[in-house]
């Protein structure tokens, strides 16, 4: 019972974290331009004053338009209860593996798209034709890189990954994972809607992507959408830290081992946010025909990687 406390407690932990994450890196770019930028408690004041707006609603839409922030929000939620954070153990980890990580996003993915559809809105159709283009791509490199990382650990369990790496020697880590690591971290800021690949501070028809598809939500509606798009980017940032520097991670659900876990989870995940945050700040936005051979690098990265795993063979 206390390991389930303890791991219902990290997605509560996750959830909770999100935003703050966000406002790290919207804090980052805002100093880049000698801006203030949102405070800490700003970020969690949008998301409560979005709660309690009334919604528009277009007369064109569907059951599915009033379904999607529902699907989307318990799709992130749930793969969040298959990714260890504190220690090697999930809440879910026990019922699913990568593959599963992989499309419970592409289920909030399609309703998404479907959604945006729905509303009878150009801009919705627009942003989900380049959706659903660049998840084509981010998809199969994201499968692959993990393929690597299960070859390696011999097993496409998340839990199981971070448990064998976090005992593995830090060179051994390093050399064998270090281009799914640059595979994962290009897929991360594609599916965060970050730049290069999608501007999330924008509201331009050329470059909108996930902007696009969310332009007819309001209220309640919207802070799911953009609740749950938080907690997608700290998942994501939390698997790059627990599987490429799993150092750290509690043998034990001793409070010594998760305090020290947790001081070193928080440094990890605001490294990794500070190196989206700069990537941000020192490139431009991609012309949309430049993305895919963007997305291209992570693919021609896992493969390599998942080669030279078959080649060099299985870890001991």
């Amino acid at each position: 019972m206390p390991a389930i406390i303890l791991s219902l407690f990290q997605v509560i932990f996750l959830m909770v974290l999100a935003p703050a994450v966000s406002w790290f890196i919207k804090r980052m770019k805002a100093a880049s331009q000698n801006r203030r930028g949102p405070t800490l408690v700003q970020v969690y004041s949008d998301l409560g004053k979005l709660f309690r707006k009334d919604m528009v609603i277009s007369e064109t839409a569907s059951w599915i338009f009033h379904l999607m922030p529902f699907v989307l929000f318990a799709s992130t939620v749930a793969a969040a209860l298959i990714v260890p954070v504190l220690g090697n153990h999930a809440l879910l980890g026990f019922m699913g593996d990568a593959i599963l990580f992989v499309y419970l996003f592409a289920l909030g993915r399609f309703f998404l798209a479907l959604a945006a559809l729905d509303a009878g809105t150009t801009f919705g159709g627009m942003g989900s034709s380049r959706e659903m283009t660049l998840s084509s791509l981010a998809e199969p490199a994201m499968l692959l890189a993990f393929f690597s990382l299960g070859f390696r650990s011999h097993t496409l369990s998340l839990g199981g990954m971070v448990s064998y790496f976090a005992g593995a020697e830090p060179f051994q880590v390093l050399f064998f994972t270090s281009l799914a690591f640059g595979a994962l971290l290009i897929v991360t800021i594609a599916e965060s809607g970050r730049i290069p690949v999608d501007n999330p501070a924008t509201h331009l028809e050329l470059t909108m992507i996930h902007e696009a598809m969310i332009l007819e939500y309001s209220g309640r509606y919207l802070a799911l959408i953009e609740w749950g798009h938080q907690i997608k980017q700290l998942v994501f940032l939390t698997l790059l830290a627990n599987l490429f520097l799993p150092w750290g991670i509690a043998g034990s659900w001793s409070f010594p081992a998760l305090g020290l876990a947790l001081i070193l989870y928080l440094a990890k995940v605001f490294f990794l946010a500070f190196v989206i945050g700069w990537i941000e700040i020192h490139l431009a936005k991609l012309c949309l025909f430049r993305v895919p051979d963007f997305l291209s690098v992570a693919f021609v990265l896992a493969i390599l990687s998942l080669l030279g795993q078959m080649i060099v063979g299985r870890g001991v």
